[in-house]
Formats: C-alpha cells, structure tokens, sequence
C-alpha cells in the first residue's frame, strides 16, 4: 500500500517535470517579490534574483534525472 502512495509522488514525465518546476519558479518568484519589500535597494534585488537561479539548477537537475530514467 505504502509503494502505491510513493509512486504518486515520483515524476515520471517532462510534463509533469515542468508542471514542478513551474510550481517552484512561481513560490520562487512569490519568496523574492517578499525580500523585495522586506529589504528595498540593492540587497533586495539580488535576494529575489538568486531564487529565481535556484530554481533554474533545480530543474535543470529534475529535467536530468527524467532524461536518464527514460533511457534505462
């Protein structure tokens, strides 16, 4: 039973790898548009520009990970 709920949780497409990382571009963008107001000037922006780069290593890592499960 517990394998059955797991396997809801894996991605086993690039849809639904985008779908992800969509998701996490749109908290990402969310968390930055917060330390923008929290910090104003310069140290504000490049907090909310490095979420957005986070997101961009993430998903190129999940873009990967399905890659080489799809040529096993």
């Amino acid at each position: 039973m517990w394998t059955k709920f797991a396997r809801l949780f894996v991605i086993k497409s690039k849809f639904e790898a985008f779908l992800v990382i969509y998701g996490l571009g749109l908290g990402a963008v969310e968390r930055g548009v917060h330390y923008l107001h929290q910090y104003p000037g310069v140290g504000g922006w490049l907090l909310f520009s490095v979420c957005p780069v986070a997101v961009f290593m993430a998903g190129a890592r999940i873009l990967d990970s399905i890659e080489r499960q799809q040529a096993d």
